[in-house]
């Protein structure tokens, strides 16, 4: 039975298109692999990628993809809203049919490896793969962000896990990982422009600030829209579902006398990160999975 694979990478671009392009070419037409989504964010300036796939032909496209990124994207240059440590900033991979999890471990550590060996890029692995209990936290990792972790790769305490204890002098950083669960990438947005209304309800809502231990929040402007948003990765969404950290934004924000104006998701979801918040909002009773007309289409993958 043919073995498939989710990874949802993402570059530090999201800005200029014909980069965009030519970095999302290089996973198009790839036999065994599709390009589900892609997802440009000019504020954030980065793109998220979202690719399923068989492992042999994934892990090459996740490799092509990488190297262009590498090759077009200078972090000397790159500014954004969103945190990020290098140009191809992560490649996280996820197992989706008739793949085990340690299986998508070996594969990450296979990718990891080959970043640095064809790129000269360091990597840092975090998820299944992290090497050490802090580094399974991203934001331990991006502490800093680019323009910090350049001044203290050299330290243990901070230097890659492949590669030597420095940052490559224009791509940065890699961060490769295997889990079970996609993050969830859910950006509640609020009718103000004041960005330190966001920082403080984000600060509420992440996990080493005293909110839910699964979630990384931050406060966010959007330019186009003078409006800022509580930006949330959600790493275990049926234990934290989306309904409740939107209720708990919506509920902060009113201390503020502000409204939650609308909500939206960054690239693709599981369709179960969504069905808890349908039974939430609707009170859906004895609701049994079977029950989704589409659940019945994997079976004949």
């Amino acid at each position: 039975m043919a073995q498939y694979i989710q990874a949802v990478p993402n570059f530090s671009e999201g800005r200029r298109k014909e980069t965009i392009e030519k970095i999302v070419n290089e996973v198009r037409n790839v036999k065994g692999v599709k390009l589900v989504d892609y997802h440009p964010d000019p504020d954030f300036n980065r793109t998220v990628v979202t690719l399923i796939g068989e492992p042999k032909p994934l892990k090459e496209a996740l490799l092509n993809m990488a190297g262009k990124s590498i090759e077009l994207i200078n972090m000397e240059d790159q500014k954004g809203s969103h945190p990020r440590i290098g140009a191809q900033d992560t490649i996280p991979i996820f197992p989706l049919k008739n793949i085990t999890l340690e299986e998508c471990v070996d594969l990450a550590e296979e990718i990891g490896r080959e970043v640095y060996e064809r790129f000269k890029v360091p990597v840092y692995f975090t998820g299944e793969n992290a090497r050490k209990i802090e580094r399974k936290n991203l934001d331990f990792i991006r502490k800093g962000q680019y323009e910090g972790l350049k001044e203290v790769a050299h330290t243990d305490e901070r230097k890659p896990d492949i590669g030597p204890a420095a940052l490559h002098p224009t791509a940065g950083a890699t961060i490769v990982s295997a889990g079970i669960n996609p993050l969830v990438a859910f950006n509640v947005i609020l009718d103000t422009s004041d960005l330190e209304i966001a920082r403080k309800i984000a600060r509420i809502v992440r996990g080493p600030s005293g909110g839910f231990t699964t979630v990384r929040s931050v406060g966010l402007k959007f330019e186009e829209r003078d409006r800022v948003c509580v930006s949330m990765n959600m790493f275990d969404y049926v234990n934290t579902p989306l309904y409740r950290t939107y209720e708990v934004v919506k509920l902060e924000a009113s201390r503020y006398g502000i409204n939650v104006i609308g909500s939206e998701l960054v690239g693709v979801v599981p369709v179960e990160s969504l069905i808890n918040s349908l039974e939430f909002y609707i009170g859906l009773e004895n609701f049994n999975r079977n029950q989704i007309l589409e659940n019945h289409l994997l079976d004949l993958i």
